[in-house]
C-alpha cells in the first residue's frame, strides 16, 4: 500500500510540474505576506445541513433575453428526467435541496380537483404575466418529478401559486382574496400519492413593489394563516410537517417586517429571498462587477438587514436565500457559466452563512446561462463543482475570520464537515497578487512555521507557491492539511474548471470524477495564486466551536 501511495503521490506532483510550466509569470513574482485569524472560540452563525439548493424553473423553450432564447427544454415542464447525467449530478450531493419555482410560479394551475383552468402549456401572451398565459402541472408530469427525486434523495421546496383567484387591480398591483382550492388539492394529492416535500413556498417575487406582479403585506399575512391551516390539517395523519416558507422575493424592510407581524408566531418558517447583485446578464460591466470586491461586499448590507429585521419582528423564522443567479434575465453568455462566475458564486455562499442564512439556492440546477449543468449537454459547468467541494467540506457551523490582506483576498471559515477542524474558502480576486498566509488561531497559536521556506531551491518554492504542494513523503510525524485549488483551464471565461491543476471533467461513463487534495505540511504557508480559489482544511486548528458539533 506505501508504495501504491508513493507512485499516487510522483503522478500527483507530475502534474503539478505541468501545471506550473503554464504560470511562468507566477512564479517569477514574490509573494505577498498575509495573516488570517480565525476565531473558532464561538459560532458566529450556523447553516442548515443541506445548505446548498438549486432551482428547477418553469420557463418555456421561448423564452428569451438578448436576442437568446437559452432555455431549451431544462424547465419543470420540459426536463429530461431521464437523462444520466441529469441523475447523477444530484446525486454526487447526497441529498441536494431543489426548489421548484420562478417568475411564471403564480402562473400555474395543478390538473387536479376542481380546475376551472384548461391543462395547456404556457404560451406567449402580450397581456400576459411576464409575456406568457397560464400554464398547467399534469399529474402525470408531477409522478415523473417525484419518482426523480425519490430516486436522487432530493431535498424538494415547492413554490405555490399565490396569485390563483386574484385580479389586477393598477398596472402591477394585485388584490382580492386568494383561492386556495387549487394548491389544497394539490397538496393533498401530493400526500395521498406518498411524495415528501420538505418545504411549501407561497408566491414568486411579490413582495414590496414585486416583480411584475405585488401583493400588499396584509393580504399575504391572511393567506399565509389560511394556508398554514390547510398545512395542519392535511398533514395531522403524517409524521413530519413540511416547513412553510415565504415570500419568496427581493427584500424590502417595511414589507416584509409587516408580513412578519401580520401573520403571527410561528407561521413563516423561513423568510425566502432574491439576490441578484450583479445586475443585468448583458452588462458590458459584469466581469469587472465580478472581481471587485467592494461591488461584492455590497450584498452584506441586505443580509445583515434582513438577520436583523427576523430577530426584531419574527424570531421563529430563519432566512434562506430562495434564488439567485448573479445577473437576472437568464444569467450572463460565456460569464455565469464560466469559471470567473465562481468568484462571485462562493464569495456569496460564504457571505450568506456569516448572516446565518440555512438555505442558499442557486438559480438554476439547469437552464438559462447560469445553470450548474450546461443546458443542452447536462455537463457540469464550473460552479457545479465549487458548489460539490463546498457541500462536501464546509461545515454548519460558522467562524470569524480577521484578515490584514488587501480586500482582493476573500476569506471565509467552516467547521469542517464531517471531521474535526477548521476548512477555510480563500478567494484571490487579484489579477497580480499571490498571496502567502499565515493563518492563527484566536489565541495566537500561529501555524506557520519555519522562514527557511523562502531560502529553498526555486522550483520547490516555486511548486509550494502556487499550489502549497510540500513535496515531501509523508510520515507519522508530519501532520498535514489538505488543499484544493480552483483555477481556469485557460482563461477566466473557461467552461473548464482544474482542481489542483487537473480538469475536473466527467468519467466516461457520465460520473462525477473522483478528486484528492493536495496534502500539505502544517508547518508551511498557505499560498493562493492569482484569480484562484482555494479551500484548505486543517484538521488540527484549535476551535473549541467546532468540537461542540
Amino acid at each position: 500500500m506505501e508504495a501504491v501511495a508513493g507512485d499516487r503521490r510522483l503522478g500527483f506532483q507530475l502534474v503539478l510540474f505541468l501545471f506550473l510550466a503554464s504560470f511562468p509569470s507566477i512564479l517569477a513574482e514574490g509573494p505577498t505576506d498575509a495573516t488570517i485569524v480565525v476565531r473558532g472560540a464561538a459560532k458566529v452563525a450556523e447553516t442548515d445541513e443541506n445548505f446548498v439548493c438549486a432551482t428547477i424553473d418553469w420557463w418555456p423553450p421561448d423564452k428569451c433575453n438578448y436576442k437568446q432564447c437559452p432555455w431549451g427544454e431544462s424547465t419543470v415542464l420540459y426536463l429530461d428526467l431521464s437523462h444520466p447525467f441529469l441523475a447523477k449530478a444530484v446525486q454526487a450531493f447526497g441529498n441536494l435541496r431543489i426548489r421548484i419555482g420562478g417568475s411564471l410560479q403564480d402562473q400555474v394551475v395543478y390538473n387536479v380537483g376542481n380546475m376551472n383552468y384548461p391543462c395547456h402549456p404556457f404560451q406567449k401572451m402580450v397581456d400576459g404575466l411576464f409575456g406568457f398565459s397560464k400554464g398547467c402541472l399534469r399529474m402525470d408530469r408531477w409522478d415523473e418529478l417525484n419518482q426523480f427525486f425519490h430516486k436522487t434523495g432530493a431535498i424538494v421546496t415547492f413554490g405555490l401559486n399565490a396569485l390563483y383567484g386574484r385580479h389586477k387591480i393598477r398596472r402591477g398591483v394585485w388584490g382580492g382574496a386568494w383561492d386556495s382550492t387549487n394548491a389544497y388539492d394539490f397538496i393533498k394529492y401530493t400526500i395521498d400519492k406518498g411524495y415528501k416535500i420538505n418545504s411549501w413556498e407561497f408566491g414568486n417575487e411579490l413582495s414590496g413593489r414585486g416583480i411584475g406582479a405585488s401583493v400588499s403585506a396584509e393580504l399575504y399575512g391572511k393567506d399565509l394563516i389560511k394556508l398554514d391551516a390547510h398545512i395542519n390539517e392535511l398533514y395531522k395523519n403524517s409524521r413530519s410537517r413540511p416547513l412553510l416558507l415565504a415570500p419568496g422575493g427581493f427584500f424590502n424592510e417595511e414589507w416584509y417586517a409587516k408580513l412578519l407581524e401580520l401573520s403571527g408566531s410561528s407561521i413563516v418558517n423561513a423568510m425566502t429571498h432574491h439576490m441578484y447583485n450583479l445586475g443585468a446578464g448583458d452588462d458590458p460591466r459584469l466581469i469587472n462587477k465580478i472581481l471587485d470586491p467592494h461591488h461584492l461586499s455590497l450584498a452584506s448590507e441586505t443580509f445583515s438587514n434582513l438577520q436583523r429585521t427576523i430577530e426584531k419582528h419574527g424570531p421563529w423564522a430563519s432566512a434562506w436565500v430562495g434564488e439567485s443567479g448573479g445577473a437576472y434575465n437568464s444569467g450572463g453568455h460565456l460569464v455565469s457559466d464560466t469559471f470567473i462566475d465562481s468568484f462571485w458564486y462562493l464569495d456569496q455562499l460564504g457571505m450568506a452563512s456569516k448572516y446565518n442564512t440555512k438555505v442558499y439556492c442557486r438559480q438554476t440546477l439547469i437552464g438559462g446561462n447560469y445553470g450548474l449543468l450546461n443546458t443542452t449537454t447536462f455537463t457540469p459547468n464550473p460552479d457545479y463543482y465549487s458548489a460539490l467541494l463546498w457541500h462536501r467540506l464546509m461545515g454548519k457551523g460558522v467562524l470569524t475570520v480577521q484578515s490584514d490582506a488587501s480586500p482582493f483576498l476573500r476569506a471565509y471559515a467552516h467547521c469542517s464537515k464531517g471531521k474535526v477542524g477548521v476548512t477555510l474558502l480563500l478567494i484571490n480576486l487579484s489579477n497580480q497578487t499571490d498571496f502567502r498566509i499565515t493563518v492563527q488561531n484566536d489565541v495566537k497559536v500561529n501555524m506557520h512555521i519555519g522562514e527557511n521556506t523562502r531560502r529553498e531551491g526555486s522550483f520547490i518554492y516555486g511548486l509550494k507557491k502556487t499550489v502549497s504542494w510540500v513535496g515531501r513523503v509523508a510520515s507519522d510525524e508530519t501532520t498535514f492539511r489538505e488543499e484544493y485549488h480552483l483555477t481556469p483551464n485557460g482563461n477566466l471565461r473557461s467552461q473548464t474548471m482544474l482542481l489542483n491543476g487537473t480538469p475536473l471533467e466527467l468519467t466516461e461513463d457520465g460520473d462525477i470524477p473522483t478528486w484528492e487534495p493536495a496534502l500539505v505540511s502544517m508547518n508551511s504557508p498557505v499560498f493562493v495564486a492569482p484569480l484562484s480559489i482555494a479551500f484548505v482544511a486543517f484538521p488540527n486548528l484549535d476551535a473549541p466551536a467546532c468540537a461542540k458539533i
